[in-house]
């Protein structure tokens, strides 16, 4: 077994799983798992309430990273405000591309999910699986802005909010 590089997380660091998005490192510990003594890195996300253990050999191999810098943040929001991509393909195909994106743990990829799936009041409404993709997306997007700047999701989400809606084109009168 090759010994993969172990990420420098320590308890109370926040990290990106990206399958579930933030969470915070409670504590590294050491289980015997088949015989085998493990050390783990026990990341809990609280607003899921759920805790994960992962093998700390294993982090980086998975795409556990941490936070974003400000500057991707900022990278994110300027990605907000661009044009939506319309894309041509199947819905089934599309989806696919969107959940691939969201668990990616790519801020910038999720962003791009939330932009081109937001819509505005006077759009078409969004189907169910559309809008369950969106919601995903915003709250995983929310939650590391919130986590970056320190400011709380509420804030966060005000913020994500206003790009979204600086971005629509004026209503033709």
């Amino acid at each position: 077994m090759s010994k993969a590089r172990k990420p420098d997380f320590s308890p109370n660091d926040f990290v990106v799983y990206p399958a579930h998005g933030v969470g915070k490192v409670v504590s590294i510990e050491s289980q015997e798992v088949a015989g085998i003594e493990l050390e783990l890195f026990v990341i809990s996300f609280e607003k899921d309430k759920m805790t994960l253990r992962v093998p700390t050999h294993k982090a980086t191999e998975i795409g556990m990273r941490s936070l974003s810098s400000p500057e991707t943040v900022a990278k994110a929001m300027t990605t907000l405000k661009g044009k939506a991509k319309a894309k041509k393909a199947m819905w089934s195909r599309r989806a696919q591309e969107y959940e691939q994106k969201i668990n990616s743990g790519d801020l910038i990829a999720i962003a791009e999910v939330v932009r081109d799936l937001h819509r505005t009041d006077d759009q078409r409404e969004q189907s169910y699986s559309e809008r369950q993709l969106y919601e995903a997306a915003l709250e995983r997007l929310t939650r590391e802005v919130a986590a970056v700047s320190g400011e709380g999701e509420a804030l966060a989400g005000n913020q994500i909010g206003d790009v979204l809606t600086s971005r629509a084109p004026p209503a033709a009168a």
